[in-house]
């Protein structure tokens, strides 16, 4: 066997175990990843080329396959080389569920895991309900803020409170609705404030970590064509590392192949209200239009302009 050969075997190793310590019990193959199979086999003496079972076309069955995890190793974090950093995960992505009753009881399946989560106890103890998302399984467009705030953690739904109530309005004057795009967070459990009555907290490093592959797994299976960044945290959790966002807003990044446009947080045009500063902010949604080939009109391109109508 070459080194090539094991290189690729122990890194297919330790994401398996990475994957299995999340929880996951289900990876999927798409016809795409099988032909790189193929591929390496055939440049790898003494290797036969990887073949989808006769009795099972990849076009008629489920993208979803039972896949038994590696024993006998153990694994705490993903590999630094695993770590959502720019496209570097893109090629890892799973092909979402073809038939849409698939993918809705695996999306309810994930929504369930997510609701029972109890591996951050400080927050599974303080938290009153799991905010898993809300919005289209199948939208193009998904937004993703941080964390639940006190209202989010009372209702259950993300984006809620005044920022959720603002976003709402930034949606809608795109021409979309709550219920035509797609809203999650990095954390699902709202960050605890011990002895604090009100307030919150920005999730912890090792938290976003903890509860990220829930968000992992929604974006594969709804495959949005666009991402939204609300704020520098939930970039953070995105891209694994510390960015400006005030240096970075308004620029394309790629997140697991995925177009990601990071722009401020809602609650940040609530503490800064100037014309200047939702006009940024509307000029990433206009970025986001244009890549979706959303019908922009004169009086979008105008908003927030001094002197606009």
């Amino acid at each position: 066997m070459t080194q090539a050969y094991y290189q690729l075997l122990n890194a297919t190793i330790d994401h398996l175990e990475y994957l299995k310590s999340q929880g996951v019990h289900l990876v999927t193959l798409s016809p795409k990843s099988l032909e790189r199979l193929n591929s390496i086999a055939d440049r790898t003496p003494g290797r036969n080329p990887v073949a989808a079972p006769k009795q099972m076309p990849v076009s008629s069955t489920p993208a979803s396959a039972p896949v038994e995890m590696p024993r006998g190793r153990t694994t705490s974090q993903a590999p630094e080389y695993l770590q959502p950093v720019e496209d570097s995960c893109a090629s890892a992505r799973s092909a979402p569920p073809a038939d849409p009753q698939v993918k809705a009881a695996a999306f309810a399946e994930l929504r369930q895991q997510a609701l029972a989560c109890v591996k951050c106890p400080h927050l599974a103890s303080s938290r009153k309900h799991v905010v898993f998302g809300v919005g289209d399984i199948n939208a193009q467009l998904m937004f993703v803020g941080e964390a639940p705030g006190a209202d989010e953690d009372q209702q259950g739904e993300p984006f809620v409170g005044k920022a959720g109530q603002l976003l709402t309005r930034i949606i809608q004057t795109m021409g979309l609705t709550r219920n035509s795009v797609y809203i999650a967070n990095i954390l699902k459990c709202r960050p605890d404030t011990p002895g604090q009555s009100a307030g919150n907290r920005k999730p912890t490093h090792e938290e976003m970590q903890t509860c990220i592959p829930f968000l992992h797994q929604q974006i594969d299976l709804i495959r949005p064509k666009v991402l939204v960044a609300l704020g520098a945290t939930a970039l953070e959790g995105l891209l694994g590392k510390t960015i400006g966002i005030t240096r970075i807003r308004g620029h394309w990044q790629t997140y697991r192949g995925t177009p990601l446009m990071p722009t401020y947080h809602p609650a940040y045009l609530l503490r800064n209200q100037a014309l200047s500063e939702k006009r940024r902010v509307w000029e990433d949604m206009l970025q986001v239009m244009e890549k979706l080939q959303m019908p922009i009109s004169e009086k979008h391109r105008n908003y927030f302009l001094q002197g606009a109508a």
